[in-house]
């Protein structure tokens, strides 16, 4: 038999409809979201579809990209367009020197080297305008609408641009993958000798996230600027832009991706502190459901068995605000006129998680067994199941014969005395 399929759910929302009231949080950055990794879901924002300037958080996507469309070991040669092409912070790249992929993009997230970005783009895609092309059609892709790159680096363009909410959404994409995350997670890479150069390039991070010994002001107290729990992030600056700084932590389990744009030095820093501690101290990544929970006997209509078990198919889980478990509600709903045949794993109906009448969860209700469509009986297993009906026609043939018989001998009785026979 065909799955017959209710419907179709995602169990891990892109973006969750449910809001959270947002705290104030005094914060100096003019477009910041901070959002719980795996669901997306949005626990914090100011302004977070304004159009801002990404600086170099640009080359998260470029990043991304590269990883996606090239290979670490290939050898990339300079040529003078890359050298040309390249302003702010660079490493120096040399004409016609060599360079592999891998310390390309360690330069590119750890130094923020402009060069190594366009060397990249043109290594992609053949040229730097093409690879733009590349970079706002993965932006579509991904659901940053309000986004525009103009280059691979994020060096002032009017437009180019992007919001913070956007910028999530690029971001999470890109920490998904478990490369990107070694590269945006170094404090230091060295560059061994090239063809064009004869010492090693000792790469130092931007991210003081990563080592930052210097303190800052978090409400009133004086607190080193590394946070516990970091993972990976990337940094930006330029005049327009001001400090910009994507970050992604994990404590407990739990995964917070922060965005800072336009804020100032060490502002974005204090700006990002205060984002993951309201996140880890206020929210709970919880499992609302379980992957194999059973959920009823269902019926089922012309099947060798006539019940069948049914489990969830995946595990639910969902940010909620600390303490909010309880208030969970559960719908599960199951398809009409469940018949055989049926195969293990068929969805067979789904279950919704609600916090306040809004959906924060779903998964689908499947079957643990396959149930065979029950085979057309025999004739004389018709005829024997249905015995009752047997006995009553005999009794209907039977009571027919005796009054028939019995008409019979009364008319015989007539004739005898009619012609006077006794």
């Amino acid at each position: 038999m065909k799955k017959k399929i209710l419907i179709i759910i995602a169990l891990i929302l892109l973006f969750n409809t449910y809001s959270f009231a947002d705290a104030d949080l005094s914060l100096v950055g003019e477009g910041v979201v901070m959002v719980e990794f795996d669901s997306g879901t949005v626990l914090h924002q100011k302004n977070m579809n304004t159009k801002l300037y990404p600086a170099s958080t640009t080359k998260i996507m470029t990043a991304i990209l590269a990883i996606e469309h090239g290979k670490m070991d290939e050898i990339v040669t300079i040529d003078s367009d890359v050298i040309d092409l390249t302003d702010g912070s660079h490493i120096a790249l040399d004409y016609d020197e060599q360079m592999s992929v891998r310390d390309l993009l360690n330069a590119l997230m750890v130094a923020s080297a402009n060069d190594a970005a366009a060397a990249l783009a043109k290594h992609v895609s053949g040229s730097v305008d093409d690879f733009v092309d590349l970079m706002n059609q993965k932006a579509q892709e991904l659901g940053a609408t309000n986004t525009n790159f103009t280059n691979p680096s994020g060096l002032h363009d009017d437009n180019h641009y992007t919001t913070a909410y956007d910028l999530s959404l690029i971001a999470r994409y890109a920490m998904a993958n478990e490369t990107f995350r070694e590269l945006a997670s170094k404090s230091t890479h060295t560059i061994d000798v090239t063809n064009k150069k004869d010492e090693p390039r000792y790469l130092y991070s931007t991210n003081q996230f990563f080592y930052g010994s210097m303190k800052i002001d978090i409400n009133g107290q004086r607190i080193p600027i590394k946070y516990d729990g970091v993972v990976c992030g990337k940094t930006g600056y330029t005049s327009q832009a001001r400090n910009c700084l994507v970050t992604m932590a994990e404590r407990n389990g739990m995964k917070l991706l922060t965005v800072v744009l336009k804020s100032e030095n060490p502002d974005v820093y204090a700006d990002t502190h205060k984002l993951l501690n309201y996140g880890f101290n206020n929210f709970d990544y919880v499992a609302v459901g379980h992957a194999n929970e059973f959920i009823d006997n269902l019926e089922i209509e012309n099947g060798q068995h006539p019940y069948v078990s049914v489990v969830l198919e995946d595990n639910v889980n969902t940010i909620l605000s600390s303490g909010s478990l309880d208030k969970i509600q559960r719908k599960i709903s199951f398809n009409e006129d469940l018949s055989a045949p049926i195969s293990k794993g068929d969805v067979v109906g789904r279950v919704d998680y609600y916090l306040d009448e809004t959906l924060v969860g779903s998964a689908n209700i499947v079957s643990t067994m396959d149930v065979a469509e029950q085979a057309p009986p025999k004739l004389h297993q018709v005829l024997i199941s249905k015995w009752y009906i047997l006995v009553f026609i005999a009794l209907i043939v039977l009571r027919t014969y005796n009054i028939y018989s019995k008409a019979k001998r009364r008319r015989k009785r007539r004739s005898s005395n009619l012609y006077g026979y006794h």
